[in-house]
């Protein structure tokens, strides 16, 4: 005896089947790739913000405690010496060059300085408030690159001011290397951006992120 199937049974099962198939995840070389892609872009950028936090902590460990790289032995903070007094001394060009004389060597400069270097290689290391991070950092880079003034060919002396670009100096690379590692979240990969991002108040508060 013939079984004959029910033609609107059928057309269920095959109904069924194309929604089943519908709702799968995706897969295949191009997810695969994609997924690929969005990896090494999260490694690259946690890269840059590793980096970037270590320039701004040896920049504070070699100032407090004079390591002998760009602070010799024995004239570190610690010894006494001054942080800023050097830098912002010397500066011999540029709009802000009697301010920044003025500025030199005074307390409250040497804290914010410091503070500033430790607070923002410490944040970029860990991978948390990137983006205070990134608005402090760049306040700092932006008076730094003021104070070299690259648009200057002399110096004040009439010497040579050695710049090698009237704009972009590494300054103006290191804001930018901020505003993308916070832009890009980058604290979540080899970083605690994930479990910082979960605290009640950062959650409130997204600027905190």
């Amino acid at each position: 005896m013939a079984v004959h199937e029910h033609p609107h049974r059928s057309a269920g099962f095959h109904l069924a089947s194309l929604r089943r198939n519908r709702t799968a995840p995706a897969s295949g070389p191009g997810v695969s790739e994609r997924a690929d892609t969005h990896t090494a872009r999260a490694y690259a950028f946690a890269s840059l913000r590793l980096l970037t936090g270590f320039v701004f902590l040896w920049a504070f460990l070699d100032k407090a405690f004079g390591l002998g790289y760009a602070t010799p032995s024995g004239k570190g903070w610690i010894d006494g010496g001054s942080p800023t007094k050097g830098f912002l001394g010397s500066v011999a060009v540029g709009p802000m060059k009697s301010t920044f004389h003025s500025w030199a060597g005074d307390p409250w400069a040497n804290w914010l300085f410091m503070t500033g270097l430790l607070a923002i290689g410490l944040a970029l290391i860990a991978g948390v408030a990137l983006r205070i991070a990134a608005v402090a950092g760049t306040a700092m880079m932006a008076l730094m690159w003021v104070a070299e003034w690259p648009p200057a060919k002399h110096l004040s002396d009439g010497s040579a001011s050695m710049s090698t670009n009237p704009l972009v100096d590494y300054h103006l690379v290191y804001a930018v290397a901020l505003i993308v590692v916070a832009a890009a979240a980058a604290g979540d990969t080899l970083g605690a951006g994930r479990l910082w991002a979960g605290l009640p108040a950062v959650r409130d508060h997204s600027w905190l992120r």
